[in-house]
């Protein structure tokens, strides 16, 4: 199940915190957004871990993606790691 996770925390440990987290699930390819392709199992556990480190004032979003829609990803700009980990869920 491809899905990209998006979030926004305020505080720098949650945050660092919540992103080590997240790098046994899937890349980075923003500050704070991953790129996932998770069974639905898997995408139980992150969420499960994802509870576990945030504070009701911070924000973490889930986009599921269908495989087609992946078709129609575009990378522009940054370095070659960000349009590698781009094709990583394609």
């Amino acid at each position: 199940m491809p899905l990209v996770l998006a979030y926004d925390i305020p505080n720098d440990k949650r945050r660092e915190r919540l992103r080590r987290v997240l790098l046994s699930f899937g890349k980075p390819v923003q500050y704070s957004v991953f790129e996932c392709d998770l069974t639905p199992r898997q995408v139980q556990r992150m969420r499960r871990a994802v509870l576990e480190v945030i504070e009701p004032e911070d924000n973490v979003r889930y986009y599921q993606l269908c495989r087609g829609c992946l078709a129609n990803v575009e990378v522009f700009g940054g370095p070659p790691m960000a349009r590698r980990s781009a094709a990583y869920v394609l």
